[in-house]
């Protein structure tokens, strides 16, 4: 039987901590190592930087860390994957060619993934398909020691090489599906040992240390970490992460749709969690695609209103304000955060903060126009008139499309290191997605006292966006408040505790296997996180604000 493959990730995000990579090649025994770099936002700002420069368009971090871990992994007889090729693969891959020979390192083997890049409509920056990891695959078989790809799923970074490992055919769903579940827990790093964590309190998680997978032959995985690394791997960091930026039960991809609602997880030792029980379906007949375009300028302004009346101190400036601007924003967004506190012992607790969001789609009518109109009030408005920074001139923001496009007519490329291109064929068999009947719920805590408490101290939760949805997923730590849970967070509960939602349409996906509820929000984050439509643009702490919100909890739980 073929030995389980070792794999870790040394990146969740184009910005992660630079020195993961040495971390990960030097910390233990690794087979191969991935870097995932690539997010909605980041297109975008790819694809800025390639108008500026059109030999640019990758992640410039992952070259410079390449200039120590490029001979460390080489040394180790570590494989290197990742999307840092972003929008120009084949250019990270020349510049690693490069970076190679000034190494005295010519002998490593580059290849790459293209084909993601799609007709880009008028009027949108970026267009690009999400691949799976067949061409990661057919990379590592034609000997690679280093692949570049563009935009695919982040779980086929891990799914492409174990693909490769273990040599499974395309229609091994279930196996597939494991990869992916793998994947999807390794692709945000340190998410999974601890980081970004609900009970972060019990455990120390001041510099967690990134995830590895042990994966069999089976499909079959173990999360873990690299041995004296900080952070902590058990069920609980394990299921935050798969509940992270899904849906229901059906996690679809490009090579296989993943049943979420069969992932059982086991805690296998300390920092060990493993993970059974996968089973994989075929996958949906059209291939998710990304659109990026600017959707045009904006400006912010926020002022400080401290001490008594802030209500009026609020009404004040924003009558002056808009009196004031000539001509109006298409649209023009007040918030006032009333962060302030009665009797404060410093100005700073004593203060609220009133933010002013304009967008429009001349530069000019946000620009200076806005901010220079606030800037004159500083004498004439209300007792204490102070901005939180100087006037700016507004800036362009993005707008993300999600769209699907038929598998057949993406043309998913692996140029070999030899310069051979391999044509990826789409799948054979595809199944359209369907919603799973809800599973049966288990029995409710009999009745008994209860206590109005915040939810966070029976439940965790993680939460996260895509595109202008956000989902959040909730989920408890024992039996015992699973039963309480499935019954008491309903959908119309949930609207309740969070009434930014309210209005919106929210889903609730039941994975008993999980403890966990998953509520997808749908336009909660507007156009998306590069339009910064809302205080937090990526509902990152959607989830924690659950989880501060009270209700009435069985005291038995508490």
């Amino acid at each position: 039987m073929t030995r389980a493959l070792r794999i870790g990730n040394a990146s969740g995000f184009y910005g992660d901590r630079f020195d993961a990579v040495r971390e990960m090649l030097t910390g233990g025994e690794l087979d191969v190592l991935t870097g995932d770099y690539l997010a909605e936002l980041t297109m975008l700002i790819l694809g800025r930087d390639r108008l500026k420069d059109p030999r640019l368009g990758y992640a410039r971090t992952f070259l410079r860390q390449m200039e120590e871990g490029l001979g460390l992994a080489h040394d180790r007889g570590v494989r290197i994957v990742t999307n840092a090729g972003g929008l120009n693969p084949a250019g990270l891959a020349d510049a690693l060619r490069a970076l190679a020979d000034r190494l005295g390192l010519p002998e490593v083997r580059v290849a790459h993934v293209q084909g993601d890049q799609l007709p880009v409509p008028e009027g949108a920056l970026t267009a690009n398909a999400y691949l799976g990891g067949g061409g990661i695959t057919a990379c590592l078989r034609g000997g690679a020691d280093v692949v570049v790809t563009g935009r695919v799923t982040d779980a086929a970074l891990v799914s492409g090489p174990a693909a490769w490992w273990f040599g499974w055919g395309p229609d091994e769903y279930d196996r597939l599906a494991g990869a992916v579940v793998a994947g999807h827990v390794l692709e945000c790093g340190t998410q999974a040992t601890g980081g970004n964590y609900a009970f972060f309190a019990g455990h120390d998680v001041r510099r967690p240390g990134f995830p590895v997978a042990e994966l069999h032959e089976d499909g079959t995985s173990v999360i873990t970490k690299q041995d004296g690394t900080g952070g902590v791997v058990d069920t609980g960091t394990v299921t935050a992460q798969l509940l992270y930026e899904t849906a229901g039960a059906r996690y679809a991809g490009p090579d296989v749709t993943a049943r979420l609602d069969t992932v059982r997880l086991e805690q296998d030792g300390p920092d060990r969690v493993r993970i059974t029980g996968v089973r994989g379906e075929a996958p949906p007949p059209a291939l998710k695609a990304g659109l990026n375009r600017l959707g045009g300028w904006r400006n912010e302004v926020v002022f400080v209103l401290t001490g008594l009346d802030i209500e009026a101190k609020a009404r004040l400036v924003r009558e002056q304000l808009e009196d004031a601007l000539a001509v109006k924003p298409a649209e023009v967004r007040w918030e006032l955060a009333r962060t302030d506190r009665p009797d404060a012992p410093t100005e700073e607790t004593a203060s609220a903060l009133l933010r002013l969001v304009v967008r429009d789609a001349d530069p000019d009518t946000v620009g200076r126009a806005v901010s220079g109109a606030a800037v004159e009030l500083a004498l004439s408005s209300y007792p204490g008139f102070h901005l939180t920074a100087p006037p700016g001139k507004g800036a362009p923001y993005g707008v993300f499309e999600a769209v699907y496009v038929d598998a057949g007519t993406v043309t998913h490329t692996a140029v070999l290191p030899d310069g051979r291109h391999e044509v990826v064929p789409p799948p054979a068999r595809t199944r359209a997605l369907e919603p799973v009947p809800p599973p049966p719920l288990p029995a409710p805590l009999p009745d008994g006292p209860v206590r109005r408490a915040p939810l966070g101290r029976v439940a965790g939760a993680r939460s996260g966006d895509k595109g202008g949805d956000a989902n959040v997923g909730v989920w408890a730590p024992t039996d015992e408040a699973w039963r309480w849970l499935a019954h008491a967070l309903t959908a119309d509960r949930f609207r309740a505790l969070l009434p930014e939602a309210a209005p919106l349409e929210v889903v609730r996906h039941v994975l008993p296997n999980l403890r966990a509820l998953n509520f997808t929000v749908t336009g909660l984050l507007g156009e998306g996180v590069a339009a910064q439509a809302r205080f937090d643009p990526q509902a990152k702490a959607l989830g924690e604000w659950l989880r501060a919100r009270h209700l009435d909890i069985p005291e038995a739980l508490l």
